[in-house]
């Protein structure tokens, strides 16, 4: 099997320390391989994503001696084929429309009688307050969500994530694809926003599919991501990738970087006169 792999940052602020780690080992890991390194911008927030942004990208990927192979895939130039796999699950009876805000969620989050908050993938913890609507009963600004029970209900067969996952030990002893987790540690994600047309979940997964992605690399904060990912996938008939996911690159505090994080942004590194080689150092590479 060719080893096809991708990074596929969000042009909403600057390259860090921890991207470049990320799209090094990518790169990296394709070449040794002879296998193929694409990128994507996922440039679906219009709202955030700016066109500056995504140049500076490009150039410092260049400027790290990294090099991708065929064009660039811009999430916005999809939409189309969001819709469509949005359009799949809802004929399939797995989406509803969910009208409350993010107040509402983290009212209920918080009742007394919920015990502590519970954080996904997706964030706090849908309570399921619209589950049971119909797509006919969708408003203009609604979100749309997935029904993981009825999702996992259509997926007998799922995978279990060992053979879908290589991690370190951060998360060793949780790579079962459980049911019971799914729904209380995941539950009903978002698909589609009505400010975006589809959530970040559904959209890499059409992406990875339309680009044959054979391993997904990226950061450990992205671990329960993948266990929603996969089953996405499986629901649109597509074979998910494997997904591999490294530590994170942290400040002296111990916290990870941000984009918002200009200092340690690999334009301001160049600027002051560092060389590739200078970053991969610090990255530890």
């Amino acid at each position: 099997m060719t080893f096809i792999t991708r990074f596929a940052p969000s042009p909403t602020g600057p390259l860090h320390l921890g991207h470049a780690y990320s799209a090094i080992l990518a790169h990296d890991r394709a070449r040794a391989l002879n296998g193929t390194f694409l990128l994507r911008l996922d440039d679906i927030d219009q709202s955030r994503a700016r066109p500056e942004w995504a140049a500076q990208i490009l150039d410092d990927l260049t400027w790290l001696g990294l090099s991708w192979d065929g064009p660039v895939r811009r999430q916005s130039d999809h939409l189309a084929d969001y819709r469509a796999a949005l359009d799949t699950l809802a004929a399939r009876g797995l989406t509803y429309p969910c009208r409350c805000t993010r107040r509402d969620i983290r009212d209920a989050a918080s009742a007394p009688q919920e015990g502590a908050p519970h954080h996904g993938p997706d964030g706090l913890i849908y309570p399921g307050t619209c589950r049971g609507r119909t797509m006919a009963e969708a408003g203009p600004r609604e979100a749309i969500r997935l029904d993981m029970e009825q999702a996992l209900a259509l997926c007998p067969d799922l995978p279990d994530l060992p053979d879908l996952v290589e991690t370190g030990p951060a998360h060793a002893g949780r790579h079962r694809l459980d049911r019971s987790r799914m729904i209380q540690g995941i539950g009903d994600a978002v698909l589609a926003r009505p400010d975006m047309g589809a959530s970040y979940h559904l959209s890499v997964v059409v992406d990875d599919a339309a680009q044959d992605i054979t391993h997904v690399i990226r950061g450990e904060d992205l671990f329960e991501a993948s266990f929603l990912q996969i089953v996405l996938a499986t629901l649109l008939g597509h074979r998910p990738p494997v997904y591999h996911h490294h530590a994170l690159i942290r400040d002296a505090q111990g916290k990870r970087l941000a984009k918002r994080d200009d200092a340690r942004a690999i334009a301001t590194y160049r600027a002051e006169g560092a060389t590739p080689e200078d970053i991969r150092r610090k990255v530890g590479l």
